[in-house]
């Protein structure tokens, strides 16, 4: 694609706007911007040279981004219509375009691994980029969280052709990608403000699938309800775990817990790496690291590369972060993770179940959005019961409306712990400063992150 001179971007802060802005930044490009609310990202990205702004006006974007035939706008979905900066450019002739088309651009003369699920797809994108970077070309990668190894979303190489992109759902934003190689992690509903119901959903993955390029590779976990639209000369593969009902082409067996320690072999067509010990050893990553050990192969990694790199791998921000390790800092572990739908809260809590058996396990969880609220409350009330304390904060509302009748009641009334209380946010570190934990876990994909630091120092004192 033809880089402009100048680009703005309404919604910067976001997590896959951020790298964008970021690979613009080092093509030379002046780099302007609106954003809701500062965060430690948008600090970042202005340190790095992007101009942002946190007030919806117009008046606020440089002259020099007016310039039509200089500037390309560049939004996300999850900023409304009546946002005013994106009004004035519309005014002004502009037709601003979604971060995915750009993506797609992008990538379009490379060779893409795109990374699609409804869960898991971060950590898969991230440690399959992790993998590439240990072979002499690296990769490039536009990850969907902060790769804790490297402290960013994005990674370049001038030698490789081979691009790691998290493919995102929403919106039918992995319908503008060009894959060489595609993964499809799970397809459990979501978005269903989007695509309508189960059936839509599906359908949406199916022709993601279709858009695999001729001679590329398709890699799918077993047991999804998926039915794939690939072409004829693409080589599909299946994929599993360890605990699967049906064995995949690539598998994991020979599983090994020891004190904060994970070891698994994984099994490919064509290969086997043995004595592998993950780098974030808990049992939802699994499954990642044989989807990602599996792409990563096909794009010429060794088994000793993959091996490296799966153990040296320390995880993306807010996917299973432990901020706080009993051994390390006393009484009490505090972890991180952003599980946001049903099935990433009951595999997170399993997971702490294995990886601190026999400890009390207390879950803060802060529902994002209020159509997903509404649409899977039974389902997330049933895997928070598995937890044995649950606080529920307010919905997280981000790109919504509140909707009548939605709110955390609608999950907590039928959550089966004993010990269940709705807190709201502001009023959390009080609670937690009257509480004593073993094991306490923040989930979602809302804020509660920012909290952590807070959170950590107060449990510290009361160890």
């Amino acid at each position: 694609m033809k880089i402009p001179n100048n680009i703005y971007f309404v919604g910067a802060g976001g997590i896959g706007m951020a790298n964008l802005v970021r690979y613009f930044l080092s093509k030379g490009c002046r780099i302007a911007g609106y954003d809701r609310t500062s965060t430690h990202l948008t600090d970042a990205l202005r340190e790095e040279g992007a101009e942002i702004v946190f007030e919806d006006d117009p008046a606020l974007i440089p002259e020099e981004m007016t310039d039509k035939e200089n500037t390309l706008v560049v939004y996300t979905p999850a900023v409304g219509d009546d946002n005013k900066i994106l009004s004035r450019f519309r005014e002004l002739g502009f037709s601003p375009v979604k971060r995915a088309a750009v993506l797609g651009l992008i990538t379009a003369d490379t060779d893409g691994i795109c990374i699609s699920g409804s869960h898991g797809k971060t950590t898969t994108s991230s440690m399959t980029a992790w993998i590439l970077e240990q072979t002499p070309g690296g990769c490039n990668a536009f990850l969907g969280g902060i790769l804790r190894n490297t402290g960013s979303n994005l990674m370049i190489s001038r030698g490789s052709n081979y691009s790691v992109i998290e493919a995102d759902e929403y919106d039918r934003s992995f319908h503008q990608l060009h894959p060489w190689l595609a993964v499809v992690t799970s397809t459990d509903p979501d978005h269903l403000d989007i695509y309508g119901d189960e059936a839509g959903y599906l359908e949406g993955f199916a022709h993601f699938t279709s858009l695999i390029r001729p001679g590329g590779f398709l890699i799918m976990h077993t047991g999804l309800k998926l039915i794939p639209r690939a072409g004829k000369d693409v080589k599909v593969e299946t994929y599993s775990g360890h605990n699967c009902s049906e064995r995949g082409d690539w598998y994991a067996d020979n599983v090994r817990w020891g004190i904060g320690k994970l070891t698994i072999d994984i099994h490919g067509p064509e290969t086997q790496i043995c004595d592998v010990s993950l780098g974030v050893p808990v049992e939802i990553n699994i499954d990642n690291s044989v989807a990602a050990a599996a792409a990563a192969w096909h794009a010429g990694a060794s088994p000793e590369e993959i091996k490296k790199g799966l153990e040296t791998f320390k995880g993306a921000e807010r996917r299973f972060h432990i901020w706080l390790d009993e051994v390390a800092d006393g009484k009490t572990t505090v972890i991180d993770d952003y599980a946001h739908s049903p099935a990433e809260v009951k595999a997170s809590i399993e997971s702490v179940r294995k990886l601190y058996p026999g400890k009390n396990i207390s879950v803060i969880f802060q529902p994002h959005l209020y159509t997903r609220t509404r649409d899977f409350a039974p389902e997330f009330a049933e895997a928070l019961s598995a937890a044995d304390r649950v606080i529920m904060t307010e919905i997280y509302p981000a790109r919504e409306k509140p909707i009548d009748g939605v709110d955390s009641q609608m999950v907590l009334k039928d959550v089966k712990s004993k010990n269940k209380e709705f807190c709201e946010r502001k009023n959390l570190l009080n609670l937690i400063k009257s509480s004593n934990f073993e094991v306490l876990m923040t989930l979602g994909a809302a804020d509660l992150n920012v909290l952590l630091p807070d959170i950590c120092r107060i449990v510290a004192i009361n160890n």
